[in-house]
């Protein structure tokens, strides 16, 4: 039962946590809500980090999730550059490390997000060596990327996934000279497949990317702290002035991990497990966004998704279930990208190994498409490429399991919508 003398904690001020907080509000929570954020600033959204705040076609006040008089008046107890080094499930209680606060919760939200993975080579520590994941890194980014155009610069990027190419479209935007290193055999190999990866190389390549696949960076070379080049694993040794790494993200689980709940092996994704409810292993804990692991039932597998959409939408969710409503978290997985002038939208789960075909409706050819991974007649991802309002139908076909005619699915003239019955 929940009272106005409650107080709930929300550790993240990414989106999860702020629309977590928003919507503690929204269902009429009276009692604190604290919301700590280990940032300087304002709880913001990452997609504009690698598309419009990168490309400057976005104002740096429009990532904010909330204007930062909000919270204030919301009665938000907000927490600014601030971290929680250990929770006390005994005590029910959380300890902030930068002067040992102690704040006692009544339920607790970890909404920690993820971190960029880390190159384990040498170099790392030159100047010119970057991440994308905070809203310093894409300032810093961005000044990088209008000196590299202005003076004809180099860019190599290490990692072909949805950052990476972000990225290497912006830098061409720019006019940075860009050459990528995957160790796959196309770019997102993992998440499309070979038959789509292909188109995304074929965009970058007709934008002037250079690719060098099935390679991994082995050393950034400098001199004087500065970069000067990127040696691949086949010897070759690439021209370059910055260098981004973008070989992905682990979810932020040191504190779950430490108060002892349970946490998914790397092979689910590694964050922290929760139910439908987005409860973790103590049911006074709850987890959403990035870093949590979920068992989804469509897909009868565990998920831990780091897009726009489940931090979006899980926050929420956790909020209403941290009051008690009756809540089941099993959205279909959505993200998009913008690259050029090449905009998709996906819906569903379909990495490598888990589909027998891509059927594609539309031309492929002239980037105006969907394509759908299918397993056994059943729908289980679509793509949607510069075809747009159609992001429900292919959701709700994935969510009716059922069996469609493939060449039913691949034929413009049927509707999506009868093919989900």
């Amino acid at each position: 039962m929940v009272d106005a003398d409650q107080t709930f904690v929300i550790v993240g001020g990414g989106l999860a946590g702020a629309k977590a907080a928003e919507t503690l509000r929204a269902e009429g929570f009276t009692g604190r809500v604290i919301l700590i954020c280990d940032e300087r600033d304002h709880p913001y959204e990452r997609p504009p980090l690698s598309k419009g705040y990168l490309l400057g076609k976005e104002e740096r006040d429009s990532v904010f999730v909330h204007e930062p008089a909000w919270y204030a008046a919301h009665d938000i107890e907000l927490h600014l550059g601030q971290t929680v080094d250990a929770i006390d499930r005994t005590a029910k209680t959380v300890r902030f490390g930068e002067d040992g606060t102690v704040v006692r919760y009544d339920k607790l939200l970890l909404a920690t997000g993820a971190e960029p993975r880390r190159l384990d080579i040498p170099g790392t520590d030159l100047a010119g060596v970057h991440h994308l994941r905070r809203l310093a890194h894409a300032e810093r980014l961005k000044h990088v990327l209008t000196n590299l155009g202005r003076d004809n610069g180099h860019l190599v990027i290490a990692g072909a996934g949805w950052i990476g190419l972000e990225v290497a479209a912006a830098a061409r935007e720019y006019g940075a000279e860009v050459t990528v290193v995957e160790h796959g055999p196309t770019p997102l190999h993992g998440v499309l497949g070979p038959e789509l990866g292909g188109l995304f190389a074929e965009l970058h390549r007709g934008h002037g990317v250079r690719f060098h696949f099935g390679r991994r960076l082995t050393e950034i070379v400098g001199q004087d702290g500065m970069v000067l080049a990127a040696r691949t694993d086949d010897g070759e040794e690439h021209p370059a002035h910055d260098v981004l790494a973008a070989i992905g993200a682990a979810p932020r689980v040191a504190l779950a991990e430490a108060a002892g709940l349970e946490i998914a092996d790397r092979a689910q994704g590694g964050g922290v497990v929760v139910d439908e409810r987005l409860r973790t292993s103590d049911p006074d804990i709850y987890a959403a966004g990035d870093v949590a692991s979920f068992h989804h039932a469509l897909f009868d597998t565990s998920l831990r998704v780091e897009h726009w959409a489940n931090a979006l939408n899980g926050g929420p969710a956790a909020a209403r279930a941290m009051l008690d409503h009756d809540v089941t978290y099993d959205r279909v997985p959505y993200f998009f990208s913008d690259q050029y002038d090449l905009g998709m939208e996906y819906s569903g789960w379909a990495p490598a190994g888990t589909y027998d075909q891509v059927v594609i409706r539309g031309d492929a050819g002239k980037r105006e498409f969907i394509a759908f991974w299918v397993k056994d007649g059943r729908v289980l991802a679509g793509m949607n490429v510069n075809v747009w309002d159609v992001t429900d139908k292919i959701q709700r076909l994935i969510r009716s399991g059922a069996q469609v005619n493939t060449e039913s699915l691949a034929d413009p003239h049927v509707p999506l919508e009868s093919l989900a019955s």
